[in-house]
């Protein structure tokens, strides 16, 4: 099976991908700090919040994230929190990613001890 990715899907790097992911985890509870700690806990990979703040922002610029703002809250100051979530063109993104990686990874099962 010959797997093309569509001239206007963005390429997504690692990071990328896993902020996507992440943000998909965390749901409508999806800004920075549950976004990082989800990735951190999933994946036991440390990320800086500046490093995270920086992708998010540059996911929504490419159209791959849409952010609103919540409500002021007490606990900060009376600052908001920016919430994120997919766009369809973020979902589309992502699963061309992800189905660029298990084409490229078939038949490579019993070398990566991944189970088909």
């Amino acid at each position: 099976m010959l797997f093309r990715m569509a001239a206007k899907t963005p390429y997504l790097g690692e990071f990328e991908q896993l902020l996507l992911l992440a943000v998909l985890q965390c749901g409508n509870d999806a800004y920075a700090v549950p976004i990082r700690k989800t990735l951190e806990a999933r994946t036991g990979r440390r990320a800086s919040r500046g490093a995270v703040h920086t992708s998010l922002d540059r996911l929504e610029t490419k159209g791959l994230l849409a952010s609103r703002m919540g409500e002021p809250l007490a606990v900060r100051g009376g600052r908001a929190r920016r919430y994120y979530a997919l766009t369809r063109d973020g979902l589309v993104a992502l699963r061309a990613a992800r189905l660029a990686l298990r084409t490229l990874s078939s038949g490579l099962e019993s070398l990566l001890d991944l189970h088909p």
